[in-house]
């Protein structure tokens, strides 16, 4: 059977490290993939993989996965994003520019960049909100909260027609992507420095403020606590029954769903397909096993 992790505040650090993420906090200058090349070197390790890329000249909110971690990929994917951008108009702006920029609140319709690495397909995309912070002489501070896959860049180019006096995007920064945020980020140096300190004197504390069990890239996501037996089965590939479901938290048919052990270790993600409350039938169709 094999061996399933131990509770995630309990965990060494080299265990940390091989299933951990960093909310790492991107430079201007290099790609999401450069940087992932960078915290391999590192750490040492053969894996990393950041969720959700980057531009070169956009920084920061960049959750990086460590060794058996990047299998939380997905998990990272379909969330909500944040940023904070400068809106570089063509023009003055005009009197009713924050009216004018209130309406692109909701669904928008969006055709990916020629650059871009998808097919450019007319598809829509929600705009959760969309707020002006502040209006200089020819900049708009904007504050944006959107679906995942939305591109600024687009959006920023499609105000400046409506508002009519153009505009592009200037500066751009990413504040969150569900579950993190910008208020614990770490630099590449603060994790160099922390690899450093633990390496060289056996000192742990910065290396677990620099490095998060896994787990965390899971909190947005409903729970379905399982056995401990439920979970060697999982961990050989079957999928989550219902005579091994403890708890499960309310979730839609076909959500993505994070299974744990009791002590709060992932075990899997996966699809709910089945009653967690049901004597038999399968509850978790797996996606991705995690132990």
């Amino acid at each position: 059977m094999p061996t399933l992790r131990g509770p995630p505040a309990e965990r060494s650090p080299a265990q940390l490290l091989e299933f951990g993420v960093v909310n790492l906090d991107k430079p201007p200058g290099p790609s999401a993939h450069q940087v992932s090349a960078w915290v391999k070197r590192l750490t040492g390790l053969e894996k990393a993989a950041h969720a959700g890329t980057l531009d070169p000249k956009v920084t920061g909110v960049l959750p990086t996965l460590l060794a058996d971690g990047t299998r939380l990929v997905p998990a990272l994917l379909e969330g909500a994003k944040e940023y904070v951008a400068v809106l570089e108009l063509h023009a003055k702006p005009p009197t009713d520019l924050e009216a004018v920029i209130a309406e692109f609140e909701g669904e928008i319709y969006q055709k990916p960049p020629r650059k871009s690495a998808v097919a450019r397909k007319l598809r829509t995309r929600e705009i959760y909100d969309l707020e002006v912070q502040e209006v200089g002489d020819r900049q708009a501070l904007l504050r944006i909260r959107c679906e995942s896959g939305t591109y600024v860049r687009k959006l920023c180019h499609d105000l400046g027609l409506a508002l009519g006096t153009g505009a592009h995007m200037g500066d751009l920064r990413r504040t969150g992507t569900v579950p993190f945020d910008d208020t614990d980020l770490v630099t590449l140096h603060d994790l160099s420095d922390a690899l450093s300190r633990w390496r060289e004197d056996g000192e742990a504390d910065w290396l677990r403020e620099a490095i998060d069990p896994g787990e965390r890239a899971l909190e947005h996501l409903a729970s379905v606590t399982i056995a401990p037996s439920a979970a060697g089965e999982v961990a050989h590939g079957a999928p989550v029954y219902a005579p091994g479901v403890i708890e499960a938290e309310s979730a839609a048919e076909e959500a993505l769903v994070a299974c744990y052990t009791p002590d709060g270790a992932a075990v899997c993600l996966g699809r709910l397909v089945g009653d967690p409350e049901a004597e038999s039938g399968t509850v978790v169709d797996l996606e991705r096993v995690l132990v």
